[in-house]
């Protein structure tokens, strides 16, 4: 499927002004603390940049987990397979965990009762997109960047099967 037929829903330019806002949030809440970033692989990698970038006044280190449910399909299987973080990284840190999406809730739940195994000593989350009509399972969230309607979205580092993780909006596919 070619790019020029995916409808935008969210804009390049309305994603710069929310990324700065949430950056702003998290500075203020984390001013003059060191915190662990990390990214849920692969969809929040350019939201996690984009975000560090703008954090001021923080000490901050960067890593990653991957977490995988979808495969190449557009419905999560609802098993998190989760791989890739140094979990000697985590004790007594003040993570916040970036995500590109929460829908059903079970990645990022399953995700945040991992590693609270490893005693931080907070967990916050930052989700770029949120999708509350799909939820199964609540997981509380402290920061949001947009409320989206139940729309297969592609685009800022979402995929399908692999594409459209360059667009620098949020695009939908048409079902």
């Amino acid at each position: 499927m070619s790019t020029q037929h995916i409808p935008v829903l969210i804009s390049e330019e309305a994603i710069k002004e929310k990324v700065q806002e949430l950056a702003l949030q998290v500075s203020n809440d984390y001013k003059d603390k060191e915190l662990l970033v990390i990214s849920i692989l692969k969809g929040s990698w350019i939201f996690m940049a984009d975000i560090v970038r703008k954090l001021e006044k923080i000490g901050i280190k960067c890593d990653f987990i991957k977490a995988s449910s979808y495969g190449s399909k557009k419905v999560t299987s609802g098993k998190v397979k989760l791989t890739g973080i140094n979990t000697k990284s985590i004790r007594g840190k003040h993570i916040l965990l970036v995500e590109d999406i929460i829908d059903t809730g079970i990645t990022l739940k399953a995700i945040k009762g991992y590693l609270e195994q490893f005693n931080p000593q907070t967990i916050k989350i930052c989700v770029f997109l949120d999708k509350p009509s799909r939820r199964k399972v609540e997981v509380d969230v402290n920061y949001v960047g947009f409320t989206i309607p139940d729309k297969f979205v592609v685009g800022y580092g979402l995929d399908h099967a692999e594409q459209f993780r360059n667009l620098p909006y949020i695009g939908f596919i048409e079902e």
